[in-house]
């Protein structure tokens, strides 16, 4: 394996472990960075790797947040099951039902409709005009919900709802989801954390489906991309996280929003001057 490709594969990790936490669209970032860098694979493979390189991201949530996700603990050699962390996950299958059903029926067609940078210009732009739209108002009101525990299902299925439009890339799952928590009146910290963990299900499941349609016949090279894709898209993801959770406690999210309508305008300048196919 080359180094040109390994340095390829080590700039996908980063990008995605930066931009799947942050509310900029992770699946528009890599669709674009690959346009430019162009993995030498095979495009099965690289149509399933953009996806799969996730798992490195879902496994730093689990790190970071593993006290407050897993329900199951041993005290005094006897097991512990703390009942609001199950009611949380089910709150959160209720919020990825809309998504997984959508994502399961429809994945073939959106990924040959909109995985182009002309549908990742147009979103980036969209969704930034809205953060800031929905941010200017929300200066305005004061936040319902600020705790997870007050997140009800109704709320999770609402949160859930927006998830879909997710599936259209450029959009932003985490844009997408914090949108939708915050037209509700959900704190921006609350609306964070619970994307956070809503992710969890929702990649290894895009995951899962990417790899059984690719099948496990890897050669040795698909390999080590897929491996090291992952563990840099982690190390950065635990970063990226650690950030944004310290970001939100004092600024709201229309620098987001801003970067958005600038990237969205250079994508399509870029996309006139044919840097993109």
């Amino acid at each position: 394996m080359e180094i040109i490709e390994i340095l390829k594969v080590i700039i996908l990790g980063i990008v995605e472990g930066i931009t799947e936490w942050l509310p900029i669209s992770s699946t528009g970032h890599m669709i674009l960075v690959d346009e430019i860098i162009q993995l030498n694979v095979t495009k099965e493979f690289k149509d399933m790797f953009l996806v799969v390189i996730q798992l490195g991201a879902i496994l730093a949530v689990v790190v970071l947040y593993w006290k407050k996700i897993f329900p199951f603990q041993w005290k005094k050699s006897e097991l512990h099951i703390n009942m609001d962390i199950i009611h949380l996950w089910f709150k959160i299958i209720v919020s990825c039902a809309p998504a997984a059903v959508i994502g399961l029926l429809f994945d073939d067609k959106l990924e040959e409709l909109f995985f182009n940078y002309k549908t990742v210009s147009f979103t980036l732009i969209l969704y930034g005009i809205l953060f800031i739209i929905i941010e200017k108002w929300n200066k305005t009101r004061k936040s319902n919900i600020k705790q997870l525990s007050q997140v009800t299902y109704q709320t999770a299925l609402f949160i859930g709802v927006f998830q879909v439009l997710a599936l259209v890339p450029g959009t932003s799952r985490s844009g997408a989801t914090i949108i939708g928590a915050l037209l509700i009146g959900t704190s921006r910290t609350v609306a964070a954390e619970f994307t956070f963990y809503l992710a969890i299900p929702v990649m290894f499941g895009a995951s899962l489906l990417k790899i059984v349609k690719f099948g496990l016949a890897f050669t040795t090279t698909e390999l080590v991309i897929m491996i090291l894709g992952m563990s840099t898209a982690f190390v950065v993801s635990v970063w990226a996280i650690k950030f944004l959770v310290g970001y939100i406690k004092k600024h709201d999210f229309t620098a987001f929003g801003i970067y958005r309508i600038i990237l969205g305008g250079l994508v399509i300048v870029c996309g006139i001057l044919g840097v993109f196919k």
